[in-house]
Order: C-alpha cells, then structure tokens, then sequence
C-alpha cells in the first residue's frame, strides 16, 4: 500500500537542505522522502501489539525539519532507517486490542497513539525510573530493547509511521480511544496539544504571573490554549503572544490571549504591561515567564531579551542547529529548560497526589477549544511534494496545521 518512506541518503538530504533555502518543504521532491509501496513492518515481537490504520496524520515542525536535512544531528542515533514519518496520528485498530489502562478496545476503535517508545513498547523490564513514574518522555531507553532504534513512532524502522496507508504497529502503552463527540481533525490535534499542556505545566509560572509566547504556529497556539483554560498550575496575570500572521494573531486573540502583536511589535506589548524599559536590546522588568514555541535562533534570542531578572525561558519548539548569545541568560541569572514530550502531568491546582495523563489532559482541551479547528487542510499522500510545501509555507498562506488522510479519504484545503 501506498506508504511515505525517509530512507538514508546523505546525497538526497543534501539536495533537500539546499532545496530548502527556498522555503521549508520544498526539498520533496529531491530529499529523501520516496512515495512506495510496502507493506508495514512485521509485527514487533512481545504482546500488547496491535495495527492501526491511520486515518489522519499531521505534518510536525520535527517533520519538515528532518526532511529539510536541518534538524540537530543530536537526532541522528535516535533514529533507525529506512523509516515512516508521522507521529500525530489517529487511526482505526483493525483488530481487537486494549489502552495502557487494559480497557479493551474493540477492532474499529478510533485511537491516538502517545508515540514515545519507551520500556513498554521495548519490552524492557524492569523498567527505568522516569517510565514507572509515567513520564515515558523521559525514558533513556530508546535505543535498546526489541525495537530498532527510534524515539517515536514516526521515527522507528520497526513500527512504521502515520504516512501510510498499510497502517503502523501501536503498542498497547501507546494507546487512547478517542472519544465519539471529537472529529478526527481534533483527534490529529492531541498529539501536538499534548506537547502544549506539558510545556505550560512545567514552565514554573506563578500566580498572576505574565507570559509571553514566542511564536503562534501549531504548538504556541496550543499553549495559548492551554493558559487559557487554566492549565498551568495559577492563573497567569496575561497571556501576551508574538505572531508573525494576521491570522495567527486572531486565532490567539479568539483562544484567549490578552494581547496578540507582530514579533517586532512583542518586547514593546510586554513592556507595556510590566510596566518596564528597554535598556540595552532588553527590559528593566520584562515577563515573568517566557515560552519559546517557535526553536529558532532569532526566537530564543527574542525569549531571552523579554524575560526580567531570574525569570524562566521554557524553550517548546523543537530547536535547531542554533547559535545564540547566551550573555543575557549569564548577567540576569534567567533559567532556561526544556518542555519535551508527555507524561502524566501534576494536577493543575499545584496540589499533591497523581495528576492525569499528559494525553488525557489533551483530549479534553482540544474538545473544549475547538482545536480541531486548527486543522487547514488534508492531502492524500500521492500530493506529498504539495502537501509539504503547504505545510512549510503554512504561516504565509494562512494555514496552521496540514496533515495527510492515507486511505485518500477527501482531502480539504485553502
């Protein structure tokens, strides 16, 4: 079946890189992306294992980053060749299976899948301390065990990826039904949201705290999303978002931003509402708060120049090969941490106890604000050369989230 395959080859990603001077996405039909037709991968080995037919599969930043032949070669160990893309998935079971709770989950489900491939899926036991806590997006293991090499799915030779129609191997860790009231264009938005929840759990924001948000792609709207609906453990003071497209600023606006400004417009918005002065490329006061959602160079630089004396820069975005003058984090003593992944996350009111999956959080959020919605347009995989340069360009022409529909379901664009 008709399946989209990376396969190694430093020629092609070269071509692709070079390609890609011209716009993100448009290295596709040079790069190391081959349109095939395979079969999936044999069934890994261990119980727990089902198939799932993937019905929508969304186009990540890490994606388009990859296949630009851009993304750190930090990566190039934690993935395995020849491999599918796509890790925002949601799907159908064709065969009956159970969640990572062990409710059983009838052939024909429609199910997300949480794509970090950690012991569970490894069958690595006993497990390493971040796994037996839950937080599979800190798992060390993601070399070893009975898989090939890969982080995610969507990056792992022996479990196939969301870009095809033959279907990839889920393991029941992985798994969550996806409730009958959302649309699969929500249900290919969890996986990304998710990402958003854990980021803004984690960024250490205090009560009435000012935020920024650097960058209103998929990922920084989600995050808007998620401080607005009183995800983060306090309410912040204001949500103050820095997005480059008309578009991106009204959504941001409509999700719950108090104020959403172009980039160039951000450092003066946040000094307005700190109450603060430029001095320097920087501010006196600045936010409090600062969440990077875009992984860029300029970005980073940007997140460091807002945020006051001992404030916290979250960097969200997948980054780069980056090099950034780090002075600022030196002289104001600013913290700087990563927000990678899921888990379960700590309960939003700060209180002890066990907090909820990372995914099931996500589930609730995408339904509740519409994030779905965020879903531009869909391709079947024959239109992959288009559908990665829509995606690429997504921000210019007014698009947020592309994602393929593999089994040529009608396809939506504009």
């Amino acid at each position: 079946m008709k399946t989209l395959v990376v396969e190694r080859n430093v020629a092609r990603f070269a071509a692709s890189r070079l390609a890609s001077a011209f716009g993100s996405g448009r290295g596709a039909a040079v790069g190391p992306l081959r349109l095939l037709d395979v079969d999936p991968p044999d069934r890994p080995g261990g119980d727990g294992w089902v198939r799932l037919v993937p019905t929508l599969s969304g186009i990540c930043g890490s994606d388009l980053a990859t296949l630009d032949g851009r993304s750190s070669r930090y990566f190039e160990d934690l993935v395995s060749f020849p491999f599918v893309p796509g890790h925002e998935v949601v799907g159908v079971l064709d065969a009956d299976g159970t969640d990572r709770s062990g409710a059983p989950l009838a052939a024909g489900t429609r199910a997300v899948i949480e794509p970090v491939l950690g012991c569970a899926p490894r069958g690595i036991n006993p497990r390493c301390p971040a796994c037996a806590a839950g937080h599979t997006g800190a798992c060390p293991h993601l070399t070893d065990g009975r898989l090939a090499p890969g982080l995610q799915t969507g990056y792992c030779a022996s479990t196939g990826g969301g870009w095809s129609a033959a279907g990839l191997w889920a393991h029941a860790s992985q798994l969550h039904a996806v409730p009958d009231a959302l649309s699969d264009e929500d249900a290919v938005m969890v996986e990304p949201t998710a990402c958003a929840v854990h980021a803004v759990r984690t960024a250490g924001i205090g009560d009435g705290d000012v935020v920024a948000v650097v960058g209103a792609g998929t990922i920084g709207l989600a995050v808007v999303a998620a401080l607005a609906h009183a995800l983060a453990p306090v309410t912040p003071g204001a949500v103050v978002v820095g997005a480059r497209y008309p578009h991106q600023r009204q959504l941001a606006e409509r999700l719950g931003a108090t104020a959403a400004v172009t980039p160039e417009q951000l450092p003066r918005a946040v000094r307005r509402v700190t109450r603060s002065l430029a001095v320097a490329g920087s501010v006196t006061g600045g936010a409090d708060v600062v969440l990077d959602c875009a992984g860029t160079a300029e970005s980073l630089a940007t997140s460091l120049a807002l945020t006051r004396n001992g404030g916290r820069v979250a960097l969200v975005g997948m980054p780069g090969r980056v090099q950034v003058d780090l002075a600022p984090l030196w002289h104001r003593e600013l913290t700087l941490a990563g927000a990678y992944a899921y888990g379960v996350e700590a309960p939003a009111d700060g209180s002890a106890g066990d907090g909820r999956r990372t995914f099931d959080v996500a589930i609730d959020l995408v339904a509740s604000a519409g994030l779905g919605d965020l879903v531009s347009a869909t391709y079947p995989l024959e239109r992959y050369e288009e559908a990665l340069a829509h995606a690429g360009a997504a921000g210019r022409r007014g698009a947020v989230k592309i994602a393929f529909a593999p089994r040529n379901r009608k396809g939506r664009a504009r």
